[in-house]
């Protein structure tokens, strides 16, 4: 590891959910005298139909100093094994021209997998934020590998560190942190959360027009891997408990895991259909804006994680819809609905019902960021790991 000058930090963003989850620490990193911010941008991150993340990344003044398409078409499992292989491919040349001190990785998708791989095999320290967490699909797998080939693991809660911890992890490099997501939403909270830009979302998305001083609900659903071939008859059962309830809504399209493309029919199907429904879909929102809907919203709905994390923390109620949130920590804000149309408009019903619920910091106190740039930049790395038990 270099042993003089900055230290170099290399953050890997591969798709929309990545860079919200790391744009804190993006930020704290950048800021830090200590440190240098390496960016690579790769995957679903750079394509234009799941919202051009990198315009994003860049608009926020992050200059990528690489970038990598290893997304292969077709969003299922065997393309999404084959696109994780060609990340393995193309990183390791990117990390020996950048040479960096440490690695970031986030989270639990295949995108991340052949970044973790990488930075191990090339003995690079590998810093991983969001590990020891419990969920469906096949990111419980994928996080959990990536914690066995991480060397700091920055967990987003207490419980997720006592379980990286029983997975034999050495405690003096597992520090709980929380979430960096929470960090962003904090500061939104703090300063303009109930003024989301009408203008602006009424010139990126399709569909209806929305009224947001009016009520409206906030939809993401996400294919659940492990469900593969199910995605479109799940995403029509919410669609018609939406239908149901004909108050506006703001959808978001789904990401690039398997299914996705039956995700994305059944919504093309339903809007050729019911082009009169109210519902305004987008391909991406930035990360400040999509939490001032979330804190202006009547109600959630789908199985994003944000429901979860942030909706905890805003206390926005939410009907966390089929699998893909199972056994995840949560507050009181979220509750559980079937892959039925009438039991998920009787949930949102009574979440509409039952109005905000109290904020919850299960994930932290928004200064995630700043704890994990402050360890970058002094803690002692060892490549050479050992389990505890």
């Amino acid at each position: 590891m270099n042993t003089s000058a900055k230290r170099k930090i290399c953050v890997v963003v591969h798709s929309r959910a990545n860079y919200g989850s790391i744009k804190s620490v993006m930020r704290a990193i950048r800021a830090h005298p200590d440190l240098e911010l390496q960016v690579v941008v790769g995957a679903s991150a750079l394509l234009d139909r799941f919202g051009s993340v990198v315009n994003i990344i860049e608009k926020d003044g992050f200059i990528p100093d690489a970038k990598v398409h290893f997304i292969i078409e077709g969003e299922t499992p065997a393309t999404m094994a084959k696109s994780a292989g060609l990340g393995l491919v193309e990183l390791p040349t990117i990390f020996d021209r950048l040479k960096p001190d440490i690695v970031v990785t986030v989270g639990d998708r295949f995108d991340t997998i052949p970044t973790a791989i990488a930075a191990a095999y090339m003995n690079i320290p590998l810093a991983h934020t969001m590990g020891g967490e419990v969920t469906g699909t096949i990111d419980e797998s994928v996080r959990h590998a990536i914690t066995k080939l991480a060397h700091i693991h920055f967990p987003a809660s207490k419980d997720a560190a006592e379980r990286i911890i029983r997975m034999g992890e050495e405690p003096d490099m597992v520090h709980m942190v929380g979430c960096p997501r929470i960090d962003v939403t904090a500061e939104v909270m703090r300063e303009d959360g109930n003024a989301p830009n009408s203008a602006s979302l009424s010139e990126s998305g399709v569909g209806v027009e929305i009224d947001f001083e009016k009520p409206f609900l906030l939809a993401v659903q996400y294919p659940v891997t492990t469900e593969y071939g199910q995605s479109e008859h799940q995403i029509n059962e919410t669609l018609a408990a939406l239908r149901e309830l004909a108050l506006p809504t703001v959808m978001l399209w789904p990401n690039v895991d398997a299914g996705s493309e039956d995700v994305a029919r059944g919504m093309r199907k339903f809007r050729e259909q019911y082009p009169d429904a109210p519902i305004r879909f987008y391909k991406n929102l930035p990360t400040e804006m999509f939490v001032r809907l979330m804190m202006r919203t009547t109600c959630m709905i789908g199985n994003s994680s944000m429901a979860i994390r942030e909706g905890a923390h805003i206390g926005v109620p939410a009907v966390n819809v089929g699998t893909r949130q199972s056994g995840r920590e949560r507050g009181h804000n979220a509750i559980d609905a079937g892959y039925d149309r009438k039991d998920i408009a009787d949930a949102i019903r009574r979440q509409m019902a039952q109005g905000r619920y109290p904020s919850e910091h299960i994930y932290g106190d928004g200064k995630a960021g700043e704890r994990i740039a402050e360890i970058l930049a002094h803690c002692t790395v060892r490549v050479q790991k050992r389990i505890t038990y």
